[in-house]
C-alpha cells in the first residue's frame, strides 16, 4: 500500500490543524453556519439526521492493520462503539459530535488519514479495484494513478467549487471491478498491439434519479497524457456544468444534453493545454514520476513479483481435511486468486444477521487487525461490496486464518450470493433517505440462513438504497430495493437485471422497474418470489441477472404482484394503497418527473443541427 511521504504527513496535519482553528471560531460564534459549512465538507463533516457524520478517507481502499486500530479507537472514544464501510471504499462514523471532529481530525492525522475531500462539490475520494497490484488479469497497477490524480486533485484551486461531486475510478484489469461505466469519469486500463498502455475514458455516468452509463469519449488514451486529458474534462465541466439546478448539475447531464459536442469541446482544451508549451511536456505523466510513487507501493518484505519459492498452491489449498465442507465452502467463495504463486487474497465477510451490511464494530477492527499482521503482512483492503480483503495471503495458511477467521465471526462463505448485500444506512441515519435500508436487508438476511440454499442460487447482487440519491446502487443490482416516501410512509421499488460491469453482472445498465412499490413488510416476500421464479425457469448454468436479461421484467411483475395481492388483508390495509401505475410510482420517485433510463450508447450522440436548440439549460456551449 502507499507510504506516506514525510510532506504528505505535513500537509494533513496541518490541514487538521487549519480545521481546529477553523471549528473554535464557529463554536465561539465568530464563524456563522452557512461560512462553515463548506470549511467542514472539504474535511467531510456532515450534519445528518441524528448527530454529525464524519467519512474518513481511505484511498483505493487500502488500509494499515495500525491504521484499522485507530479507526476502532475513535469507533469507541467518540462515536458509539462502529463504523460503516462504503461503497466508495470510505468509512463512516455517525455519532461523533461536533464539539470533538478536530480531536478526531487530530488522531486520525497521527496515523496518516484524514477527511479530505471526501464530501462538497469536488474530485471525491477516487476508487480502484480492491485487487489492485495483485490481480492474475491486471493490465498495470492503477494505483500509482490514482495516487498521481489524488495529489494533483486535492485542493486543486481550480476544481474545489464544482457543479456538483466529481466521482472517478481507476482500473487497471481486463475485468471491470470497479464500476467504471458508474461513474464521472471511468478510466479502464488497455495495452495497444505495440504493448503501449493508456486508458478508455468513459465520462458521465451516475445513478441518482438519472442513472445513465459514462460514453465513451477516447478508446484509447496514452496514460502520459492522463492528468491532461482529465484536467480537460473537469474544465469543460466546470465553465459549462449547470450551478442553479442541482438535478442537472452533474456531468451527466452535460454530457446527455451535448453529445458529441461534448467531446469535441474536451478535445479542444485538452489540444489548448497541450499547446501552452512546446510540445506538452510539462503537462504529461513523465516516466520518472511515474515511477517515482509506483516505489511507494512496493509489496511487503519478501514479497516478489516471481516467487519461483513459494510453496505449490494446489498442495496447499489441500491442507484442509476432506469432511470440512464449511473450509471448501469458504475457499470457493472467499478465497481469490493472486499474480504470485503461492498466495491468496482472503475476503473477511462483514455480512451477518443481526448486522447492517458494511457495520462493523470496534471489536471487528480489532479482530481483522490481528488478522492482517498474522496473515497478511498489515495490509488490508476495503471492497466495493463493503467488506474487507487480506491481500497477502500464504496458501499455506490458508486452513489457519479460516479457523481464525470463523472464531472472529469472519468466515461465512457468502461472497457473491445473495447475502452479500450492498446497503447505504438508509433513513436510520442519513437525512436524505426516504426510507430505511438496514431493516430491509436485516429482514431478507434472516429469509435466507440456509447455505445450500444460497450457493444453488448462486452469484447474484442484491443492492437497496433508502432514497433516489443511490448510495447502495440499487440501480446496479441484478435485484435493486430503492426506498420511497409516500405520504410518509416507507415504501420500496424494486427492479431487475441491473448490472456493473464486472464478469459476472455483463455490461453495465440500470435495473428495469417491475411495478408500483411495495410495503416494507412485503419485500422479503416479493424478494422470496423472484428468486423462486428465476429457480423454476433457469437454464443449465444460467445466472440469476443472465435470467433477468433474457426473460424481462414482465413475469417478474407477475411474481411480485401475486406477492402483493396475497398481503393486501386488513392487516396490511397500506398495501392496498400501493395499487398505483408504475408511472405514477416513478413519477413520486422523481419528484414530478419519470425516472430515466436512457443512457449514451457507447458513443455520444451527435450534437443538435445548426439553429436548433441544444436540451442543455446552462451556460451556452461553443
Amino acid at each position: 500500500m502507499y507510504q506516506y511521504t514525510d510532506f504528505d504527513r505535513r500537509f494533513i496535519r496541518a490541514r487538521a490543524a487549519q480545521y481546529r482553528d477553523q471549528l473554535e471560531r464557529h463554536l465561539a460564534g465568530s464563524l456563522g453556519g452557512e461560512e462553515f459549512k463548506p470549511l467542514r465538507l472539504q474535511n467531510g463533516w456532515y450534519i445528518q439526521r441524528h448527530a454529525p457524520m464524519l467519512r474518513v478517507a481511505i484511498p483505493y481502499g487500502a488500509l494499515a492493520s495500525q491504521q484499522l486500530r485507530a479507526l476502532a479507537d475513535i469507533a469507541e472514544e467518540f462515536d458509539r462503539g462502529y463504523g460503516h464501510f462504503t461503497t466508495r471504499q470510505n468509512l463512516q462514523y455517525n455519532w461523533i459530535a461536533l464539539a470533538d471532529s478536530a480531536d478526531v481530525m487530530d488522531r486520525l492525522a497521527a496515523v496518516d488519514m484524514h477527511g479530505i475531500q471526501t464530501s462538497g462539490n469536488c474530485v471525491r475520494n477516487i476508487s480502484s479495484d480492491v485487487f489492485a497490484g495483485i490481480a492474475p488479469d491486471e493490465i498495470v497497477d492503477p494505483r500509482p494513478f490514482c495516487e498521481i490524480l489524488r495529489q494533483w486533485s486535492t485542493l486543486h484551486p481550480e476544481f474545489a467549487y464544482l457543479p456538483r461531486k466529481f466521482k472517478i475510478a481507476v482500473s487497471g484489469a481486463r475485468e471491470d471491478r470497479v464500476a467504471a461505466g458508474w461513474y464521472d469519469i471511468g478510466l479502464q486500463a488497455l495495452s495497444d498491439d505495440d504493448g503501449q498502455i493508456g486508458f478508455r475514458v468513459q465520462v458521465g455516468g451516475g445513478m441518482g434519479r438519472t442513472p445513465m452509463i459514462g460514453a465513451v469519449i477516447r478508446d484509447f488514451l496514452p496514460w502520459q497524457q492522463l492528468l491532461v486529458y482529465v484536467e480537460a474534462i473537469l474544465r469543460v465541466y466546470n465553465g459549462y456544468g449547470r450551478r442553479d439546478n442541482i438535478w442537472k448539475a452533474r456531468i451527466k447531464m452535460l454530457v446527455k444534453a451535448e453529445g458529441a459536442r461534448f467531446t469535441e469541446a474536451v478535445e479542444r482544451e485538452f489540444a489548448d493545454i497541450l499547446q501552452r508549451d512546446p510540445g506538452g511536456a510539462a503537462h504529461l505523466i513523465t516516466l520518472h514520476e511515474f515511477n517515482r510513487v509506483a516505489s511507494q507501493f512496493a509489496p511487503p518484505h519478501g514479497v516478489g513479483p516471481d516467487a519461483s519459492d513459494a510453496p505449490d498452491a494446489s498442495a496447499a489449498l489441500a491442507t484442509g481435511p476432506a469432511h470440512e465442507p464449511a473450509y471448501l465452502r469458504w475457499l470457493q467463495r472467499n478465497v481469490h486468486t493472486h499474480r504470485v504463486p503461492g498466495l491468496r487474497a482472503a475476503t473477511l465477510s462483514l455480512k451477518r444477521a443481526g448486522q447492517a451490511p458494511g457495520d462493523v464494530t470496534a471489536q471487528q477492527m480489532r479482530a481483522a487487525a490481528d488478522l492482517a499482521e498474522r496473515y497478511s503482512h498489515g495490509e488490508l483492503r476495503v471492497s466495493h461490496e463493503q467488506n474487507l480483503v487480506l491481500p497477502w495471503v500464504s496458501a499455506a495458511a490458508l486452513h489457519a486464518l479460516w479457523r481464525d477467521a470463523r472464531e472472529a465471526g469472519f468466515a461465512t462463505p457468502n461472497i457473491g450470493l445473495l447475502t452479500d448485500m450492498i446497503a447505504c444506512p438508509g433513513g436510520d441515519f442519513c437525512s436524505l433517505a426516504n426510507a430505511r435500508s438496514i431493516p430491509i436487508a436485516a429482514a431478507i438476511t434472516e429469509r435466507y440462513t440456509d447455505l445450500d440454499e444460497l450457493f444453488d442460487i448462486g452469484d447474484i447482487d442484491l443492492n437497496i438504497s433508502g432514497c433516489i440519491n443511490s448510495c447502495g446502487h440499487h440501480h446496479s443490482g441484478h435485484i435493486g430495493i430503492l426506498g420511497v416516501d409516500k405520504d410518509g410512509a416507507e415504501w420500496y421499488q424494486i427492479t431487475v437485471g441491473g448490472g456493473d460491469g464486472s464478469e459476472v453482472g455483463g455490461a453495465a445498465s440500470p435495473g428495469k422497474i417491475i411495478g408500483p412499490s411495495f410495503a416494507a413488510e412485503e419485500v422479503p416476500d416479493v424478494v422470496e418470489a423472484l428468486i423462486a421464479l428465476y429457480l423454476r425457469q433457469r437454464q443449465p448454468g444460467e445466472l440469476f441477472v443472465a435470467f433477468a436479461r433474457r426473460v424481462g421484467a414482465q413475469p417478474f411483475k407477475a411474481a411480485a404482484d401475486a406477492v402483493r395481492r396475497a398481503t393486501a388483508t386488513p392487516e396490511h390495509p397500506q398495501a392496498a394503497a400501493s395499487q398505483l401505475t408504475a408511472a405514477e410510482d416513478d413519477a413520486k420517485v422523481a419528484g414530478g418527473g419519470s425516472v430515466s433510463h436512457e443512457r449514451p450508447q457507447g458513443r455520444l450522440a451527435d450534437p443538435p443541427p445548426v439553429g436548433v436548440e441544444s436540451t442543455w439549460g446552462g451556460p451556452a456551449f461553443p
